[in-house]
């Protein structure tokens, strides 16, 4: 079954959800700069000895907004598809849960993996000229992916209870929930069940009595198609399909 109905459950909720991650990670940051030492870091070290620990666990909450790379085939000009004016990618918002596995292997750089299930909301817009004028068909492609991230993580020298760090890495994805076999297939735009793709970012770690929390920025670029070979009238317009995300994580460890 597809996670339709739930995804609409979830999307009334999904711009409170994005504000509320961002009052948080606003809270942080103020209380951070409010320090009454006047400095940009406390007069003592919390967790003074977590960094020389060779594994740490987490847990990672995400919000994204992702959108599609299209590239036109020949079939786009021909007289076939001549209604057809134009297919624009839209943005659309989604969220992320993830665990996080964390190694240290030199005292600046750490390689992390971080499972995550990744729920996605990915819109084209069809535009067709019928009776001169413009009609658009809307193709939502909505999944839910399970993602694992392989990421190489280079960090600052520690100040006080703050460090910068920057991440890159590669990730693969599998979709997680079945292609719906309901015979409408040759009527909507259908995508494949997995991808690969580049990813960078960047965060800061801030250390806790009990733990560490990281806001974190991390852009995705996918480098696979994901078009199906399913010919119809929307995938026969165009040669390929890949990602791009842009994700702010909440990760704790």
């Amino acid at each position: 079954m597809q996670s339709t109905y739930i995804w609409h459950k979830l999307h009334i909720h999904r711009k409170k959800g994005v504000l509320t991650l961002l009052f948080v990670l606003g809270s942080v940051v103020a209380t951070w700069a409010q320090n009454p030492s006047g400095k940009y870091y406390a007069k003592s070290d919390n967790l003074p000895n977590y960094d020389n620990r060779w594994l740490h666990y987490g847990f990672a909450i995400g919000v994204h907004s992702s959108s599609y790379r299209i590239q036109y085939s020949d079939l786009f000009t021909s007289p076939e598809f001549e209604s057809l004016h134009s297919v624009m990618a839209a943005n659309s918002f989604g969220f992320s849960l993830g665990l996080i596995a964390n190694f240290r292997l030199a005292d600046y750089l750490d390689v992390r993996v971080v499972p995550e299930v990744v729920f996605y909301e990915n819109r084209l817009d069809y535009q067709f000229i019928e009776n001169n004028q413009f009609v658009t068909d809307q193709q939502i492609v909505e999944s839910t992916f399970i993602e694992v991230p392989l990421l190489f993580k280079y960090k600052s020298v520690r100040r006080g209870n703050h460090r910068m760090y920057l991440v890159g890495g590669i990730e693969a994805g599998i979709e997680a929930t079945g292609k719906d076999k309901g015979g409408n297939e040759s009527d909507r735009l259908l995508t494949g069940s997995n991808n690969l793709s580049l990813q960078a970012g960047f965060g800061l770690d801030i250390y806790f009595p009990l733990f560490k929390f990281a806001p974190e920025v991390r852009y995705s670029r996918g480098i696979t198609n994901v078009l199906s070979s399913n010919e119809n009238r929307y995938s026969l317009p165009l040669n390929q399909i890949a990602t791009n995300t842009l994700t702010l994580y909440l990760l704790f460890e």
